[in-house]
């Protein structure tokens, strides 16, 4: 049975979309608003490569992802798991599977197959899109008030609000944080917006930058503080990308604040030990040019024989003990993080004093917040996109307790098998 009650729900990406389908099968008249010409640009961007959905590992580990904020997801995530979202996946139309690095796909399906699934469920339940529509907060009565493309002004007598439009990565996608100022004239208090999960800058010498932009670094172990990742590295014309400098980055650039450059420590070769390295350094070279005597002992080649040239000295460099300290701990000396505007994704926004446990806003009795808006971040690998699914839902179910009606949450399906 639909309800008349109307709620608003602004912001077409992963936390909106889950939040206006908790509502329309709650039985709710959901208009759904996006200052772009579609849904979901920025679900699409993170299906680039691969959908990586969420992740299998177990849920104390999976909490532990979220850093300052793994008690507050603790919570979140006993109500909508990845097992959850897998379910609900499969309920929609989409198998998964789990890869050999315990993150989970789609198993026959793009991010484009699953928005327009997606898009077609929400409109089948009532749901009304509204794109080339930007939010300009309030009236005086609460009403929000949006902006058309050809300058109109729409208020929507809606019950209740449902914000979720992202932090200020990718401002492409429509999530460029535009929004802030409307939330703290209210009095809302969020910290600014910072880059996470984003590449790092080196000052290469031209040369070495010329030469090696675009070369990978292979299996090698990234070192700051007390946190380590490993994987591959690409060297760029501004500094180091992959997977492992991402990992990293959001303790580099903390400690940027103190300290510049914050030295991040790389481990060449990662499958050998210093004393089995500096024992094959020990051997004479002869006449032997150290790149062919590094290649043919210790099989390293390319960029990673050319990052030690770019940092070491040349009495570095001909010290076979101190060679080998290098090889196995070379210090990058890296100047800044790249731009917000090129990061994956982004940490600050609206902190969790701010909201209760249903994730309304105290100071805006009946608006509740979502998905990147809040102030929490996580590395990618599937805990990003579960982060706005699962904030989406619970901030959706807050709506109902609200509005005094039943909780919907997402009809029960079999468990999830493991492909």
């Amino acid at each position: 049975m639909k309800n008349e009650t109307r709620v608003a729900v602004v912001g077409c990406g992963p936390a909106g979309l889950m939040a206006a389908t908790v509502l329309s099968e709650a039985g709710l008249s959901v208009d759904l608003f996006d200052t772009k010409g579609s849904a979901g640009c920025k679900f699409l961007v993170a299906g680039r490569g691969g959908l990586n959905l969420t992740h299998s590992e177990h849920a104390e580990s999976f909490v532990a992802r979220y850093g300052n904020n793994a008690e507050i997801f603790k919570k979140f995530l006993a109500d909508f798991s990845p097992d959850d979202l897998r379910a609900w996946l499969r309920r929609l139309g989409v198998e998964t599977f789990v890869g050999t690095s315990g993150r989970v796909f789609p198993k026959d399906a793009t991010a484009r197959d699953i928005l327009k699934i997606w898009i077609d469920a929400l409109g089948k339940h009532g749901v009304v899109f509204h794109y080339h529509h930007r939010w300009q907060g309030f009236t005086k009565t609460g009403t929000p008030i949006f902006i058309t493309k050809t300058g109109e002004l729409l208020e929507l007598p809606a019950k209740a609000v449902l914000l979720a439009l992202g932090g200020a990565s990718w401002p492409q996608t429509g999530s460029d944080g535009s929004w802030t100022s409307l939330l703290v004239t209210k009095g809302v208090h969020l910290e600014p917006f910072r880059p996470a999960n984003c590449g790092l800058e080196v000052a290469w010498s031209e040369h070495f930058r010329s030469r090696f932009s675009g070369k990978p670094l292979k299996n090698i172990l990234l070192r700051c503080d007390d946190q380590q990742a490993t994987g591959d590295v690409v060297v760029t014309s501004h500094g180091l990308e992959g997977g492992p400098v991402y990992a990293l980055s959001g303790v580099i650039r903390d400690l940027l604040k103190k300290t510049k450059p914050v030295p991040l420590f790389l481990d060449l070769k990662r499958d050998l030990s210093l004393e089995r390295i500096q024992e094959k350094l020990e051997h004479p070279r002869g006449k032997e040019s150290l790149a062919n005597f590094l290649r043919k002992a210790i099989h390293l080649t390319g960029p990673a024989y050319s990052l030690l040239r770019e940092i070491c000295s040349s009495e570095e460099l001909n010290s076979p003990e101190v060679l080998a300290e290098h090889i196995k701990n070379l210090p990058i000396p890296i100047i800044n993080t790249r731009p917000l505007a090129e990061a994956i994704s982004s940490a600050g926004g609206i902190t969790f004093p701010e909201v209760d446990e249903n994730l309304m806003l105290r100071k805006l009795p009946g608006v509740f917040v979502a998905g990147e808006m809040l102030d929490w971040e996580a590395p990618t690998g599937g805990y990003l996109l579960q982060g706005a699914f699962t904030t989406g839902y619970l901030a959706a179910q807050g709506l109902l307790k609200w509005l005094k009606l039943s909780i919907h949450p997402l009809p029960p399906h079999p468990s999830t098998q493991d492909n």
